[in-house]
């Protein structure tokens, strides 16, 4: 009974060391996912913050002061040109228009009776009856009427132009911005009373680095102008995520530096139909850079280590090696271009890269 039970425990430890050993082989070779690096043909997405504009934002000013009676536009409307925005009192406007009215009846008159009298006198000088000093007087007297009609006449033109800019029309087709003058606010010419923006096209404001810069026009050896034409069609990013539906495209790229930000403006044009993008907003430009014959890699089968940056080889026994690896510059926030440190058909580590993946592991790639 001894000897078996002696056997017995003999038994129990060799299973039990049997199974701390699987475990630990397990522990020491965990189940990781891998890919096998190929060489393949992409297109790569740069993004750069964009500021959108419409093709002809219009200050709305009233050429007018007094009080305004009435918004006759609601904020993001889209009027047409000639359409009524604002309107403002026209009592004290239209009083000044009767007054330059009578004002325009009164020197008629006074051109009237200037006329008869220098007529009058210019019959009594023909006959010697009144001497040329007394002619002269009636005829001046006459010019200065006409002088005073004249002035008269041009005050009501202007008072009736007054009266006209109580009503505030829309100077071209677009959407209406904000609206902060409220029914009853006093107004003059120097109040915004909103933005007219003509967006049937959106122009996109972003900037090139001057890296960026050379690399376009590879190292100054092309134009800008060159450069802007070889340039592909170009996509918007907007805020939430989503791509516009339709493409725009480079219309322009400053050729001065900005001494501060060490950046080029560049402009892109965006066709909006559907008055879907408002000025105003922001948005990403996408420019899409094509790479033939390349190795990609995801971004989260890399790690970085005092500037360097590495990707976990795997041997044909499964170990794991870590290993120097050149990147693009160029990405699209989820891939790197691999220049250098990989070939084609070597094995990389994908899952774990930075947390549990230890140099010289041996791991159980996963099927």
């Amino acid at each position: 009974m001894l000897a078996y039970g002696a056997t017995l425990a003999s038994m129990a430890i060799l299973t039990t060391g049997c199974k701390k050993e699987a475990q630990s082989q397990e522990q020491q070779a965990p189940e990781l996912a891998v890919m096998t690096v190929q060489t393949t043909n992409e297109s790569l997405d740069t993004s750069y913050p964009a500021t959108l504009e419409g093709e002809n934002d219009v200050q709305i000013h009233p050429q007018a002061t007094g009080f305004l009676t009435k918004v006759c536009v609601q904020e993001g409307q889209h009027v047409t040109k000639g359409q009524t925005l604002f309107e403002i009192d026209k009592v004290q406007l239209q009083a000044a228009v009767d007054q330059a009215q009578a004002a325009v009846a009164v020197a008629q008159a006074n051109v009237n009776t200037a006329t008869t009298n220098a007529n009058n006198n210019k019959m009594l000088y023909d006959k010697q009856i009144i001497g040329s000093p007394a002619y002269q007087t009636s005829v001046d007297a006459l010019n200065a009427a006409k002088a005073s009609l004249n002035q008269a006449v041009a005050n009501l033109t202007a008072a009736k132009k007054n009266l006209s800019y109580a009503v505030v029309t829309a100077p071209a087709s677009g959407v209406i911005g904000s609206i902060d003058i409220k029914e009853g606010s006093l107004v003059s010419p120097s109040t915004l009373l909103t933005v007219l923006s003509n967006n049937s096209d959106i122009q996109a404001s972003f900037s090139f680095t001057q890296n960026e810069l050379l690399q376009l026009t590879n190292n100054g050896q092309k134009t800008i102008q060159q450069t802007i034409a070889a340039m592909p069609p170009v996509r918007l990013q907007l805020p939430n995520g989503e791509v516009y539906a339709r493409e725009g495209k480079i219309v322009s790229i400053s050729g001065v530096l900005d001494t501060d930000t060490r950046s080029v403006t560049a402009k892109a044009i965006f066709p909006n139909p559907d008055g879907l993008l408002h000025s105003g907003n922001t948005g990403k430009i996408l420019i899409p850079n094509t790479f033939n014959d390349v190795i990609m890699v995801p971004q989260n089968a890399t790690y970085t280590m005092q500037d360097m940056r590495f990707a976990f080889v795997v041997n044909d026994s499964n170990k794991v090696s870590s290993r120097v690896i050149t990147v693009s510059d160029l990405d699209d926030g989820k891939s790197f271009i691999v220049t250098d440190g990989l070939k084609p058909g070597e094995r990389i580590v994908t899952e774990g890269v930075g947390i549990s993946v230890k140099d010289g592991m041996t791991i159980t790639p996963k099927k």
